[in-house]
């Protein structure tokens, strides 16, 4: 994937998380709320001043400076490009558009705009840069626990291809200790 279009779509990305959260803002900012599904999902206003779930709460200089260095060094290594896999690319521009989308917030207000709340479960209100962050790291670790068991499987099958390397002179298969 080229570096224009990765940043074209981080900053559609970006957009709709502010078009999102703007759109909240504007309905919801007074304390309602519009249930989506009842029962299972609605959307409410938040204000949160910490990290992923409310952790850290008020320490928004912390969180903003750790969260710009790690957005600095995910572009950089969507950037550089060596040889990565698109999927990889791809994982990576989702975690640093929903990056951009957070720390707008949190240098323009002070605090994150959280709004989609799941009603099914006890869980924490977050957002679509919430979504595009979590959904960007889960898929890449899955991804990479994936190629490292692949590449066990065939390091393991390269091994014992050698450890029973066939002799063309006498037809036999030899073993590495000269046993056949």
């Amino acid at each position: 994937m080229s570096v224009i279009l990765s940043l074209i779509i981080c900053a559609m990305l970006v957009g709709i998380d502010q078009l999102l959260k703007f759109i909240v803002v504007e309905n919801l900012y007074d304390g309602g709320f519009v249930t989506v599904i009842e029962g299972v999902l609605r959307f409410r206003y938040v204000e949160n001043t910490g990290a992923v779930f409310g952790s850290f709460s008020n320490h928004t200089m912390v969180l903003t400076i750790f969260s710009v260095v790690l957005l600095g060094f995910s572009i950089f290594l969507l950037v550089t490009n060596r040889k990565r896999s698109k999927f990889v690319n791809v994982c990576l521009l989702l975690m640093i558009s929903g990056g951009i989308g957070n720390i707008i917030d949190r240098i323009r207000l002070g605090y994150v705009i959280d709004f989609i709340e799941p009603l099914f479960v006890n869980f924490a209100v977050f957002n679509f840069a919430d979504c595009l962050i979590t959904v960007g790291a889960f898929v890449l670790v899955g991804y990479l626990i994936y190629d490292l068991v692949k590449d066990v499987k065939k390091n393991k099958s390269t091994k014992n291809t050698e450890d029973n390397s066939f002799d063309e002179t006498n037809g036999k298969t030899e073993k590495p200790d000269g046993t056949q």
